[in-house]
């Protein structure tokens, strides 16, 4: 464990060496597959970090077990995501699990109040992916979206101390934004499982179907569908915007930076010309870079600003 790590789990009050190894271990994942969620994590305070690491972790830890396995029947790749909750939420009614991902994940739920019913709705979505290859209208995949990636935005907002309850409702807004980004992003990964995750309603509104999807085809109907999810990313990000104002001021730096450059894939993906086939959409190091240092200066102030404000030592983004 580095000694940065270290300092972290310390600070915010992480002690028992098993559960510090499990909250490492959370970390670790957060840090190689989710790098850009990394990187607006590290702007948040010390003390709050390792909670953060802990819900990705988790997500990750399930999200292996469906697309990680796919040389697997499905069959196994359900009864392998059942064990997982069926300990996890065992675990979680008597507090703690001897799992190295689990503990960390249940200790975060309560030490913040996390509703049980969030880790319902994120295991249910995962175990749609198992049984459901497609969506045939944006309310049918919201349905999905909601658990795969909306709840993850409202676990966390007890984390980031939230100045009124409506930031929930922008938390869930920003959580479709991301998971919009990464749909219209892998749409060449996600059929390579067999799956679509463009609402079929929608793209047959522009003249595409599933088998035009499947030719891997780049036509202009399907870029004027996919500029259209494109647009509506952007204005979910849009609509989320004021949500940053309700968190504690050491926490907004971390979420804007989080929506600026998650959402900021759909950009990316219009600036190649919507090609999803033969492109896989990043926003370049130079614009993260770009975004992140001022987003670090402003983290340090806010935490210099509690720091004073509480007697409290400041933290160090």
């Amino acid at each position: 464990m580095s000694s940065v790590s270290s300092r972290q789990l310390t600070a915010a009050g992480i002690i028992d060496p098993k559960l510090r190894l499990s909250y490492e271990t959370c970390r670790k994942l957060n840090a190689a597959h989710g790098k850009t969620y990394y990187l607006a994590t590290l702007l948040l305070p010390p003390h709050k970090r390792p909670f953060v690491h802990a819900l990705y972790g988790f997500a990750r830890y399930a999200d292996d077990i469906v697309d990680s396995m796919d040389d697997q029947p499905v069959a196994s790749r359900g009864a392998a995501l059942d064990r997982l909750a069926d300990r996890f939420f065992t675990d979680l009614a008597r507090g703690h699990s001897q799992d190295m991902v689990c503990a960390a994940v249940i200790d975060t739920a309560l030490r913040w109040n996390i509703k049980t019913e969030y880790f319902e709705a994120f295991i249910t979505s995962m175990k749609m992916d198992l049984t459901v290859d497609h969506y045939d209208t944006f309310a049918d995949l919201n349905t999905y979206i909601y658990g795969s990636a909306a709840v993850i935005g409202l676990q966390m907002v007890p984390i980031l101390e939230p100045t009124n309850d409506a930031a929930y409702g922008y938390a869930q807004d920003l959580g479709v934004a991301f998971q919009l980004a990464n749909f219209i992003r892998d749409v060449a990964e996600d059929l390579d499982r067999g799956r679509i995750y463009l609402p079929l309603d929608e793209l047959a509104d522009f003249g595409v179907t599933p088998d035009d999807l499947r030719a891997r085809v780049l036509t202009l109907q399907l870029r004027d569908a996919l500029a259209f999810q494109v647009q509506r990313v952007r204005d979910l990000a849009e609509k989320s915007r004021p949500g940053v104002a309700l968190l504690a001021p050491e926490s907004r730096p971390c979420i804007d930076t989080a929506r600026i450059l998650y959402c900021g894939i759909a950009d990316e993906v219009a600036a190649n010309n919507y090609d999803v086939f033969s492109v896989r959409a990043t926003v370049p190091m130079r614009k993260r870079l770009a975004i992140a240092a001022p987003a670090w200066a402003k983290a340090r102030r806010a935490s210099r600003g509690r720091a004073l404000h509480t007697g409290a030592a400041p933290g160090n983004p």
